[in-house]
């Protein structure tokens, strides 16, 4: 597989920083060796610019969601990277920084999937806030949303104006903090949610089987995986911003990842959340291990 690897250095979503020194502390630990052990041939194309914004300016353009314009700048030339190295056939690995970066991602592989594309995010949260649900104003737990074309303008028409993805094609695995206007989207939408409760009653084997038959019933053939490591228990990955309790185990995170890209339909992934400067050992141990499973499976 012909892989094209972008860091995106960016904590203006979350609103704390050290996230934004994920993409190069896992270069500095051999992430290409990965997957060039694997065989792929896998060109690292550096850092995505993100210009340095005054902490006294984040609610520069607007009242109540931080660091807008850096935010939209940023995903906008996402987009377009994404779009373009899914029309050179390769395979983009989006590595963050935080989850905004899902508003330039899914925007890219829209353009070039059009509407035979779908959306697995594998999240402890939703990030289908808006800027009225959101209790924190912070950007990473939206993306999602304004991907569905639900929020504000300048989010929900980054690269290209409208909705990115039909809300029955979207898929969010391991959800375990929903904020009241989350549920509530979840309910009016009837969106395909798996929470954690759900993984630990049923057992990740049964749900990925739902998953999956709900995939083939829509003549899904391109999919986008987002996967933010908070989707994992804070005692495997305790280097991240949102840490929720009752998260998966590292065994059921690769049984996600493995029966994605058996079915040949993923097409672009992220993989994101990643700070080192909240805790590294064990953090990044576990982060490589993930990324060894991504390489042994990406197809």
């Amino acid at each position: 597989m012909e892989i094209n690897l972008l860091g995106v250095p960016l904590f203006y979503g979350c609103d704390n920083p050290g996230v934004e020194n994920g993409p190069n502390t896992l270069r500095e630990n051999n992430l290409l060796n990965i997957f060039e052990a694997n065989n792929h041939k896998i060109y690292d194309l550096g850092n995505l610019y993100v210009q340095s914004i005054d902490v006294n300016e984040k609610y520069k353009d607007n009242d109540k969601l931080k660091y807008l314009s850096p935010i939209i700048e940023v995903n906008n030339n996402l987009a377009h990277w994404v779009y373009c190295s899914l029309k050179s056939n390769n395979f983009p690995l989006i590595i963050g920084g935080d989850h905004s970066l899902g508003l330039g991602t899914l925007a890219g592989s829209s353009k070039y999937f059009g509407d035979d594309f779908g959306v697995v995010w594998v999240d402890a949260h939703g990030d289908i806030n808006t800027l009225e649900s959101s209790p924190s104003g912070n950007i990473h737990g939206m993306p999602l949303a304004a991907s569905m074309g639900i929020g504000h303008d300048s989010l929900t028409n980054v690269y290209f104006k409208g909705r990115k993805v039909n809300p029955n094609k979207v898929f969010i695995l391991c959800a375990r903090d929903l904020d009241e206007g989350e549920l509530k989207l979840i309910k009016e939408l009837g969106l395909n949610v798996w929470t954690s409760s759900t993984i630990k009653e049923l057992g990740i084997e049964k749900v990925v089987d739902m998953l999956l038959n709900t995939i083939n019933k829509l003549n899904i053939n391109n999919i986008h995986l987002s996967f933010d490591i908070d989707c994992t228990d804070p005692s495997l990955i305790p280097g991240t911003g949102t840490p929720v309790e009752e998260g998966m185990d590292l065994r059921e995170a690769k049984y996600i990842i493995n029966k994605l890209f058996n079915t040949k339909k993923v097409k672009a992934m992220d993989f994101v959340e990643f700070n080192p400067e909240i805790e590294y050992d064990t953090t990044l141990k576990n982060c490589l291990e993930l990324l060894k499973c991504i390489s042994e499976c990406i197809n």
